[in-house]
C-alpha cells in the first residue's frame, strides 16, 4: 500500500508540474506576465513622473539632452564624453517630450525594447523553448530594475538579445543592431568579437559593422565633432579603481579596516566613488593591459574550439559570455549596470538549451540579487565601510569570477576535445550565421 501511495504521489506531482509548465508556455500567460511586470515598474516610477522628476542616471542624461537642444553644446561633439557618441540618440530621444516627461519617455523606450526581446526569444509566442528564457529575462529585469530601467544598459541589453536571435536568419540586421549597440555602450563588441571568431559569415558581419560605423563617423564629422569621437576611450583609461569593481575589493577592505593610506572617496568630476591605497594606482594602470591579454586568451580558445568542429551556435554564445565576463572582471570601473553586459547572452543561451546554460542562469540571478542589495539598497553603508555590506560585495565579485571561470573552462574543454553534437533543433534559438 505504501508503495502504491508513493506511486500515486509521484504521478500527481508529475501531472501538476506538466500543467504548470503548460500554463507558463501559453502566449496569453506570457503577455499578462510582461504587462503586469511593466505595470509594477510604471507604478513605482509614477510618483516621480507626476512631478516631472527623474531617477538613477536619467537626471544626468536629461541635463545633457537639454544643454544640447537649447545651447547646442553636445557631449561627444563639442566636448569629450564618457560614452560613445551613439548614446546621444536614446538620451536625446527621451527629451523630445520635454524635461518633465523625460522619465516617462525613457520608460516607454525600455518597455518597447524589452517587448522586442521577449518576442525574439519566443518568436512571437511560437517557440516553446524560448518561454523559459523569456520568464528568466523578465525576472532578471525585475531583480536589476534600478539599472535596467534607469541606465543606458536598459537600451543596449534588449538590442543584443534581439540581434543574437536574428543572427542565423538575418546576419546583416543582427550585425547592424550589435554595431549600433556598441556605439551606445562599448560592451556589445564582446558579442561581435565572438561572432567574427566563429561565424562563416564573418566577412558579412565585418562589412556591415564597418558600413554602420562609417555612417556614424561621417555624421560626427559633418557635425564637427570628429576630435572627440574616441574621447570615451581616453576618459575611461584615465580613471582610478572604482568602488564596486572586482579588482578594487582588496582596497575596499583595507579602507574599511582603517589601513593607513587606504580610503574611499568621491570623484566629483564623473560622479562616482573610487578607492585609493598602497598599490591602487599601479593596479588601475595595469588593468587595461591585463584586460586586453585576457580577451586575447579567450579569443584564442574560441578559435581553437571552432577548429574542433564545435557546435557554432553554442560556441558563439559561450565565447560572448567569456568575453563579456572578462570585460567586467578585469575592469577597473565597476557599476551595477555591468551585470546587464552578461545577462542578455545568458538569456539567449537559456533559450537555446536550458541544460547547458542552467549554471550561468542560476549564477546570474544570484549575482543580480546581490548587485541590487549593494546598489541602491545598502550603498551608503558600503561607502562607510560596513563589513556586512562588504561581504555582499565580495560575494558578488567572487561569483563574477566564477562566471568567467565557468565559461573559460567550458571553452577549454571544447578546445581540447571538441563536441560532435548535432546542430540545434529548429525549434531552438540558433544565434549563429555559420551556415
Amino acid at each position: 500500500m505504501s508503495a502504491f501511495l508513493e506511486d500515486v504521489d509521484r504521478r500527481v506531482a508529475s501531472t501538476l508540474t506538466s500543467q504548470r509548465r503548460a500554463w507558463l508556455t501559453r502566449p496569453r500567460t506570457l503577455l499578462v506576465g510582461f504587462l503586469l511586470l511593466h505595470l509594477i515598474f510604471l507604478l513605482a516610477l509614477l510618483p516621480t513622473i507626476l512631478i516631472g522628476g527623474a531617477l538613477g542616471d536619467l537626471p544626468l542624461y536629461r541635463t545633457w539632452a537639454e544643454e544640447g537642444l537649447t545651447s547646442q553644446l553636445w557631449p561627444g561633439l563639442d566636448l569629450a564624453w564618457v560614452y560613445p557618441i551613439g548614446a546621444l540618440a536614446p538620451i536625446t530621444l527621451a527629451a523630445l517630450g520635454g524635461p518633465g516627461l523625460y522619465l516617462l519617455f525613457w520608460f516607454v523606450m525600455t518597455t518597447m525594447l524589452n517587448a522586442g526581446a521577449i518576442a525574439a526569444l519566443t518568436d512571437f509566442g511560437r517557440r516553446t523553448s524560448g518561454y523559459a528564457a523569456a520568464w528568466w529575462w523578465m525576472l532578471l529585469c525585475f531583480v536589476l530594475s534600478p539599472v535596467a530601467l534607469l541606465r543606458l544598459e536598459g537600451i543596449t541589453a534588449p538590442l543584443v538579445i534581439i540581434a543574437l536571435v536574428l543572427l542565423a536568419r538575418q546576419p546583416v540586421i543582427a550585425a547592424a543592431l550589435l554595431t549600433v549597440a556598441t556605439w551606445i555602450k562599448v560592451w556589445p563588441v564582446a558579442v561581435l568579437l565572438s561572432i567574427v571568431a566563429v561565424s562563416r559569415q564573418r566577412m558579412l558581419v565585418i562589412a556591415t559593422a564597418a558600413v554602420v560605423s562609417a555612417g556614424v563617423v561621417a555624421g560626427v564629422w559633418a557635425l564637427g565633432g570628429l576630435a572627440y569621437l574616441t574621447g570615451f576611450i581616453t576618459m575611461q583609461s584615465d580613471r582610478a579603481l572604482q568602488l564596486e569593481a572586482p579588482v578594487s575589493t582588496p582596497w575596499v577592505w583595507l579602507a574599511a579596516l582603517g589601513s593607513r593610506g587606504s580610503y574611499i572617496y568621491q570623484n566629483f568630476a564623473i560622479a562616482t566613488r573610487e578607492v585609493a591605497g598602497p598599490g591602487a594606482t599601479a593596479a588601475a594602470s595595469a588593468m587595461t593591459p591585463v584586460m586586453i591579454l585576457a580577451i586575447g586568451g579567450v579569443l584564442a580558445l574560441i578559435v581553437v574550439a571552432k577548429r574542433r568542429r564545435t557546435d557554432s551556435a553554442h560556441l558563439i554564445l559561450l565565447g560572448a559570455l567569456a568575453l563579456s565576463s572578462a570585460l567586467v572582471v578585469f575592469n577597473k570601473v565597476g557599476s551595477p549596470q555591468y551585470m546587464l553586459w552578461i545577462a542578455p547572452i545568458v538569456a539567449v543561451g537559456v533559450a537555446s538549451d536550458w541544460n547547458r546554460w542552467r549554471v550561468p542562469a542560476y549564477l546570474m540571478l544570484v549575482i543580480g540579487v546581490l548587485t541590487t542589495l549593494i546598489f541602491p539598497v545598502f550603498y551608503l553603508p558600503l561607502i562607510d565601510g560596513d563589513p556586512a555590506v562588504l561581504i555582499l560585495l565580495t560575494a558578488r565579485n567572487a561569483l563574477l569570477i566564477v562566471m568567467l571561470g565557468w565559461s573559460v573552462l567550458r571553452l577549454w574543454m571544447l578546445a581540447r576535445a571538441g563536441e560532435t553534437e548535432p546542430a540545434l533543433a529548429a525549434s531552438r534559438v540558433a544565434p549563429t550565421a555559420a551556415r
